[in-house]
């Protein structure tokens, strides 16, 4: 059982690098100037909600492997 988590674990731990690394850049001060920067739309959009979605699920993984 504990073998299966931590596999599980590693796997979100991979997927959420990618939701990370693939997230466009340039999303600091620099781009404030416009008010229509701060949107997200399509596919930028379900990355950065996957991102939060991968990270909540690799802390439940993380409290379950704690707790067995």
């Amino acid at each position: 059982m504990k073998e299966a988590i931590l596999v599980l674990q590693v796997i979100v731990a991979i997927c959420l690098m990618a939701m990370i690394l693939v997230q466009s850049k340039g999303t600091g001060f620099g781009r404030s100037v416009s008010a229509s920067s701060f949107t997200r739309r399509g596919l930028e959009k379900l990355i950065f909600k996957l991102t939060f979605v991968f990270s909540a699920i690799f802390i439940i993984i993380s409290i379950l492997q704690l707790l067995i």
